[in-house]
């Protein structure tokens, strides 16, 4: 049996792996602020103790990054990605036995660790599974599960806690990525040179020939390198300092937007389902038109790392304007919450246009098994960025948000220039 096209049912897979990744990890989130006193928590803490969840969260995110970036490596995307969505699936049920703010925090630790492989799962798969000129395509329909997770976790999370209350909240979301497994292992049976189901038309276009011979030989003489030998690369500190600098700033959002509308807005949870899925589809496109705007570039002889630098210009210029008119407009949005929902909304529509090219890099500038520990790396830099902006909102909140979208606009610039100087070749 031959299957055309099949590199995007590969990706659609992981798409939707990145959807169910993302409903996981926002419950608690759209959650919390209706919950918190189920813990004996004081209003005046509630922020306080989110933030210490999601420490214990990221802080496995980041250790996860590493670890399932080797794992990736080690054992291939096939099996990786399974081992990964099983252990957040289950980390997830676990949730609704959560009894105190400690083993809360052990749970979202459990999560974390788990669900950080669906990134440099998705980052090799799609050098495996894409030519160079498609990557950032595939790149961009994989982040674009992320906003798309976002869209709907909020409406669904909201009526699923109307509904059942958020102990069967948590399990019946853990069952989703329990049934994603099936048709992962079924599809995904190999690699594209040894897949029985891909078309040689399909498996010549992936491997990217007449240069095949070339490619493949790289690959194959590419050393396997070990992380202080990879540090040593000007490339490997640009990418872990793009993102380092620019994942906190998607985070302040997907941790704090359910808690700013409530406090900015008085929101109940009805209402957060309504609107907070808003911003996140302006991110599902941006996702989607950054990938192709980069892919198209190429297509038309720009090189590729030229054209992600482009492409990551563009979406540093859109974020940077609409949180300088977020700090602008702020005292007035209180009683305009579309036009808030709308600026942030531009802002992770930028966000998303230039994510899926930095994501990219990793295939771009290594070769071999060294493409998901780099992108580990540089996953577990954006959660080192992402825990000092946690711990800071709770402070710099208490009377306003300002600095709020300040920090997330001091953050950009600094994005542009780590990758800006990623200069050498590949």
């Amino acid at each position: 049996m031959k299957v055309k096209g099949l590199r995007w049912w590969i990706i659609s897979l992981i798409g939707l792996a990145t959807v169910i990744n993302y409903v996981d990890r926002s419950a608690i989130n759209i959650m919390w602020p209706y919950i918190y006193k189920d813990f004996g928590i004081a209003d005046v803490d509630n922020k306080s103790a989110l933030a210490i969840i999601t420490t214990f969260f990221m802080i496995a995110y980041a250790l996860g990054q590493t670890f399932t970036g080797k794992l990736m490596d080690a054992v291939g995307t096939r099996i990786g990605m399974t081992l990964s969505i099983i252990g957040w699936s289950v980390s997830i049920a676990c949730h609704s036995f959560a009894r105190s703010l400690m083993s809360f925090s052990v749970f979202r630790f459990m999560l974390g660790f788990s669900e950080a492989g669906n990134w440099p799962g998705a980052t090799k798969s799609n050098a495996e599974w894409f030519p160079p000129k498609e990557r950032a395509m595939a790149q961009g329909i994989f982040g674009a599960g992320a906003s798309l997770g976002s869209v709907i976790s909020a409406p669904i999370i909201a009526f699923l806690f109307i509904a059942f209350g958020w102990k069967i909240t948590f399990v019946l979301i853990a069952g989703i990525g329990i049934i994603w497994v099936i048709p992962w292992l079924v599809i995904n049976k190999a690699t594209p040179d040894k897949h029985p189901w891909l078309t040689e038309e399909e498996r010549n276009h992936i491997l990217d020939k007449p240069i095949n011979r070339e490619i493949i030989t790289n690959v194959i003489e590419a050393p396997v390198l070990t992380w202080k030998e990879l540090l040593k690369f000007r490339n490997t500190w640009g990418i872990i300092m793009g993102r380092f600098f620019i994942d906190p700033v998607w985070w302040l959002f997907v941790t704090w937007l359910p808690t700013f509308l409530k406090e900015s807005f008085h929101f109940d949870i009805k209402q957060i389902g309504a609107f907070t899925w808003v911003p996140y589809l302006f991110a599902a496109v941006g996702s989607l038109i950054g990938g192709y705007y980069s892919s198209k570039l190429i297509k038309n002889g720009t090189d590729a790392e030229k054209a992600r630098k482009i492409a990551i210009a563009i979406g540093c210029g859109i974020m940077l304007l609409s949180l300088i008119a977020i700090v602008y407009f702020l005292g007035s949005l209180k009683d305009k919450p579309i036009l808030a929902m709308v600026l942030i909304g531009l802002t992770l529509f930028g966000f998303q246009f230039l994510i899926g090219n930095i994501q990219t890099l990793p295939s771009d500038y290594f070769n071999g098994k060294n493409v998901g520990t780099v992108a580990g790396m540089a996953g577990t830099a954006a959660v080192a960025g992402t825990l000092l902006t946690t711990w800071a909102v709770p402070i710099i909140t208490k009377t306003s948000y300002v600095s709020f979208f300040v920090l997330a606009a001091v953050l950009v610039p600094l994005t542009w220039i780590s990758i800006k100087y990623i200069t050498t070749k590949k």
